[in-house]
């Protein structure tokens, strides 16, 4: 199980993999949609950027094993963390910057 299933549910990486990936520029145009709420499968999704880069770090190879949740705000994404991911920090605010939509990424100590 990988950030996204851990996170949005198995019926979110089933979605992933039946839609492959998502043109989500194109998507948000064709559907008249900001882009940070293109869903995996390039329809409206409240919280589209948050699973895409859930789904992202999965294929980045983050482990999951760790304390991190993904969020989002507008096109912002916020990497919420315990102090046992701050070792896969770093590379989940890379991979997090580089998911179409997303325009700032916050990491946030979880209190």
């Amino acid at each position: 199980m990988g950030f996204l299933s851990k996170l949005f549910g198995r019926d979110e990486e089933e979605k992933a993999k039946k839609s492959g990936k998502v043109a989500v520029a194109s998507a948000a145009k064709d559907n008249n949609i900001p882009a940070e709420k293109v869903g995996l499968d390039g329809k409206f999704d409240e919280s589209g950027l948050a699973k895409r880069v859930a789904l992202a770090l999965d294929e980045a190879n983050i482990s999951d094993s760790v304390g991190l949740w993904v969020a989002q705000s507008g096109s912002t994404v916020v990497l919420k963390y315990n102090p046992d991911a701050e070792s896969v920090l770093s590379k989940a605010e890379q991979v997090a910057k580089g998911v179409d939509g997303a325009t700032a990424v916050q990491t946030v100590p979880n209190s």
